[in-house]
């Protein structure tokens, strides 16, 4: 079941928000050491992700040096932490406490999709949750061709119209070389 998430207003993390969110979060940084002030990073981040095509240059100063975020997000993202999060909130019952915060998640997780790269890409299409996809899906790569395959009816077909489908599976599998600025921006 795929859908799009509902717009809200960013706000804070509340106690129970950040109680759900902790248990995913890697203890230490890199190096080794605790990094200090996590859930006012988590919030510069979620602060970040509802301000659409906001770059981490326009962080507001309460919030802490931009890049000092920007690496934990990058940090955060090639620690698997959306990964986690995303298959988590796709778990969550309608009333758990990510859900009231399910909108930052998404666009959070949309801004991770290119450092995750192609199995960040697969798991959000898997999961249906098309808010935290950076473009139409059908403009995105498609990594689950036997599932698209699976939804064609067979049959015996006409010549032409059996070229068009395999013109249509390419188009599919390779998804757009670019995807246009005004489309990412409008889109979700």
């Amino acid at each position: 079941m795929s859908r799009l998430t509902s717009p809200t207003p960013w706000t804070p993390l509340s106690d129970a928000a950040w109680a759900a969110l902790r248990p995913h979060l890697p203890l230490l940084a890199p190096q080794g050491r605790r990094m200090p002030n996590l859930r006012a990073r988590l919030d510069a981040i979620f602060h970040l992700a509802h301000a659409r095509g906001a770059a981490w240059k326009d962080l507001a100063p309460q919030h802490g040096r931009p890049d000092t975020v920007a690496r934990f997000f990058r940090r955060l993202t090639h620690a698997g932490f959306w990964h986690r999060l995303l298959k988590t909130l796709a778990a969550a019952a309608p009333g758990h406490p990510l859900r009231a915060i399910e909108y930052g998640i998404c666009r959070a997780a949309r801004r991770a999709a290119r450092l995750g790269g192609l199995p960040l890409l697969m798991l959000i299409r898997r999961l249906g949750l098309r808010s935290a996809l950076d473009a139409p899906p059908w403009l995105l790569p498609d990594p689950l061709l036997s599932e698209t395959l699976h939804a064609w009816p067979l049959g015996p077909r006409p010549a032409r119209e059996t070229l068009r489908a395999l013109a249509r599976l390419l188009r599919d599998a390779a998804g757009r070389r670019s995807i246009p600025r005004s489309v990412r921006l409008g889109w979700a």
